[in-house]
């Protein structure tokens, strides 16, 4: 069960900042931002984490899938293993100056780094650490009159 809250409580964040990310006045553009070649909601959303509108695009669908992967535990950690690599790859991205715009179509540097990071490495406890879901076999159930 806690594999299957994760996915939902995780996409359910995702979702979130990827609405926000939508809302013009929460993201704010700041003068420190590289250029990028997808400039369409570029700046920082909470003056704090660089976006643009294909990063808000993948907080969508990231957060979309964790509310539907929420259904079932094979899912879930299908999605939090999936999570920590991503999360991990775009960590790994972000700590690359040359690179960290993802040749200028997503910003992915800044305090995205550490969310990235801390993200990959929750995911990553869920969807290998974490205890597996146990099930209750109603079937074996006998009621005594």
């Amino acid at each position: 069960m806690q594999t299957r809250y994760f996915a939902l409580v995780f996409g359910i964040i995702y979702l979130i900042v990827g609405l926000a990310g939508l809302i013009p006045g929460l993201v704010i553009r700041t003068p420190d931002l590289p250029p990028i070649a997808i400039e369409t909601l570029y700046g920082r959303l909470f003056g704090l984490f660089p976006v643009n509108i294909l990063h808000t695009l993948v907080h969508l669908v990231l957060g979309a899938w964790g509310i539907a992967a929420y259904r079932a535990y094979r899912d879930s950690k299908l999605y939090a293993r999936s999570l920590a690599i991503i999360f991990g790859i775009l960590f790994l991205i972000g700590i690359i100056p040359a690179i960290n715009t993802l040749f200028g179509l997503v910003p992915l540097f800044g305090h995205d780094i550490w969310l990235h990071a801390l993200s990959a490495v929750i995911a990553a406890y869920f969807g290998w650490v974490a205890a597996p879901e146990t099930t209750v076999d109603v079937t074996r159930t006998t009621v005594r009159h």
